[in-house]
């Protein structure tokens, strides 16, 4: 009897330690478990908290970079349309037609005072019509001199000359230096020729007496829209 409570005593104790090992086996598992569990939601939460950080910092950037583009599309459209105006008006004036002599009356008036040195030609549209005046008139002023009067290149106009129907354009013309010591000739008439057409257009001389002309210091500028200071003064 001894032995057999004996026995079931050691069962017993067998038995309890046998649970409570399983019991802490358990525990170790469920606490080794929870870290993991635990580190994979702090990753998790790291993870979205970069993703998040990185959303936030893509989305600051979305905007810049979108409104980055828009500012830079902004000037190229805007380039875009001025060349467009530009093209668009070059076309226009390089369709225009180019002025004949019959489209233009001529004449010549003095500049400034005694002694008068310089003519300014003025070309007025009368064909009622529009018309491109190109380059600088071709002046000789006596039969004796058949060159042009040479042309002064710093006056040549950025932009084409278009005259709408009674617009005036201009040519400054030097006659001579204005000194005593000039080989000087009168000149009561002259001949203007356009370019681009050969026709001879016969100018009057302003003055009862006409002009003192030195072919070798005359001077003609481009037709331009108006006289300009610097790159007239010749």
């Amino acid at each position: 009897m001894n032995i057999v409570r004996t026995n079931a005593m050691l069962l017993a104790t067998a038995g309890t330690a046998l649970a409570l090992s399983l019991t802490a086996c358990q525990s170790d598992s469920d606490t080794g478990s929870a870290p993991a569990t635990g580190s994979s939601a702090t990753s998790s939460a790291a993870g979205k908290t970069a993703g998040g950080e990185h959303a936030g910092a893509s989305g600051t950037k979305g905007p810049t970079g979108a409104a980055r583009p828009a500012e830079s599309k902004s000037p190229a459209k805007a380039t875009g349309t001025g060349g467009s105006a530009g093209s668009t008006g070059e076309q226009a004036s390089a369709a225009t037609r180019v002025c004949a002599a019959r489209d233009l009356t001529v004449t010549a008036a003095t500049q400034g005072g005694p002694p008068y040195t310089h003519l300014v030609l003025t070309a007025k549209n009368t064909s009622g019509h529009t018309c491109r005046l190109a380059g600088a008139p071709h002046i000789q002023f006596l039969e004796s001199h058949k060159q042009d009067v040479p042309v002064v290149d710093r006056s040549k106009p950025a932009t084409p000359v278009v005259l709408t129907a009674g617009a005036p354009a201009y040519a400054l013309v030097r006659l001579s230096d204005g000194g005593v010591d000039e080989e000087n000739e009168p000149v009561s008439a002259f001949s203007v020729t356009l370019e681009g057409d050969s026709t001879v257009i016969a100018v009057s001389a302003p003055g009862k007496g006409g002009v003192a002309v030195d072919p070798a210091k005359a001077l003609t500028g481009y037709w331009t829209p108006e006289l300009r200071n610097g790159a007239d003064d010749f």
